[in-house]
């Protein structure tokens, strides 16, 4: 049987991503025809499934394969931000990135380059994690003077503003000082000399282990300007397996120096970046993320940049 006569079977969409949280807000009228458009999308393809579904909050993922080629299929409900995701895929094709292989921005479906998928950073030590996602960094920040993507200050400049009456209208959660300070270093990162392209969503759950590299960044959001932009992010994301200062600022010279960063630079970032999610968080009902966004600030706000290097036992 020729593939154009071939009709996929149902794929099952697992019950934890029926429990997102996402579709007690969105509806699920998407969610409810989801096995359908997954497999209306294999036959357009031509794909096979070749395995269970994946998920994260909102997206699925079911591995397939074309002519015996493995491949990813991802599918998430049809957004503006869709033309984002293709673009900055596109963007880096491939460099230190998953390979975009088609898309149908109508269905909110894309083909992918087939990743491991069991192995993330986020399972590999520490001690060697924020070397390899340092190096990624520095391996993505290409030239991109000619692109059309938001630069790291154009952020800043948009949600500077909104940081002192959040702050009141959150009970003012951390020291007027902290606000303060955070303010003043956001004038210095409203601006920026560079055009370096930036993954604006670079963390180790988001880095898959792969065959053509060995490790492969998934769903990156392209910025251009500061590479330091989400070094925060690198350090929040694991803050809890760092048992104290010690370790926290090591990790942070590590990536510095694999990733080639402005020490300064990359401290302001740290300092403005936990300041603003931790906002962020208390605004949108988090609890842990801001704990961990206190514990940067107070690192990061207290103390002013030095050469000083930092070691921690291996």
């Amino acid at each position: 049987m020729n593939d154009s006569a071939w009709k996929s079977p149902e794929i099952l969409v697992p019950r934890t991503f029926r429990e997102m949280p996402r579709w007690r807000t969105d509806g699920t009228k998407w969610l409810d025809s989801l096995s359908e458009r997954l497999a209306n999308q294999c036959v357009e393809w031509s794909l096979r499934p070749d395995g269970s579904a994946l998920h994260g909050s909102n997206a699925i993922a079911v591995p397939v394969t074309r002519h015996g080629v493995p491949f990813l299929l991802r599918m998430a409900p049809p957004h503006p931000s869709f033309q984002l995701e293709i673009y900055a895929l596109r963007f880096w094709d491939g460099r230190g990135t998953v390979r975009l292989i088609e898309h149908d921005s109508d269905a909110g479906a894309m083909l992918l380059e087939r990743l491991d998928t069991t192995e993330t950073l986020s399972s590999a030590p520490l001690i060697d994690a924020v070397p390899v996602i340092a190096r990624l960094m520095r391996r993505l920040a290409v030239p991109a003077e000619t692109t059309d993507a938001a630069s790291t200050a154009d952020v800043v400049a948009a949600r500077v503003g909104l940081l002192k009456a959040e702050w009141e209208r959150l009970g003012k959660p951390f020291d007027r000082a902290i606000l303060q300070q955070t303010l003043k270093t956001a004038q210095d990162l409203s601006s920026t000399p560079h055009d370096d392209a930036v993954n604006a969503d670079l963390h180790f759950d988001q880095v898959l282990a792969g065959t053509r590299e060995p490790w492969l960044a998934v769903d990156p959001v392209l910025l251009r300007g500061d590479i330091e932009y989400d070094l925060a992010r690198i350090l929040w994301t694991r803050l809890d397996e760092m048992t104290d200062d010690t370790e926290v600022l090591f990790h942070f010279d590590t990536v510095v120096r694999e990733a080639q960063l402005d020490r300064e630079r990359a401290w302001k970032w740290v300092l403005y970046r936990s300041v603003d999610y931790w906002l962020w968080g208390l605004d949108h009902g988090l609890t842990t993320d801001p704990e961990r966004c206190r514990r940067l600030v107070a690192i990061f706000g207290e103390h002013e940049p030095s050469s000083e290097k930092h070691s921690v036992a291996r």
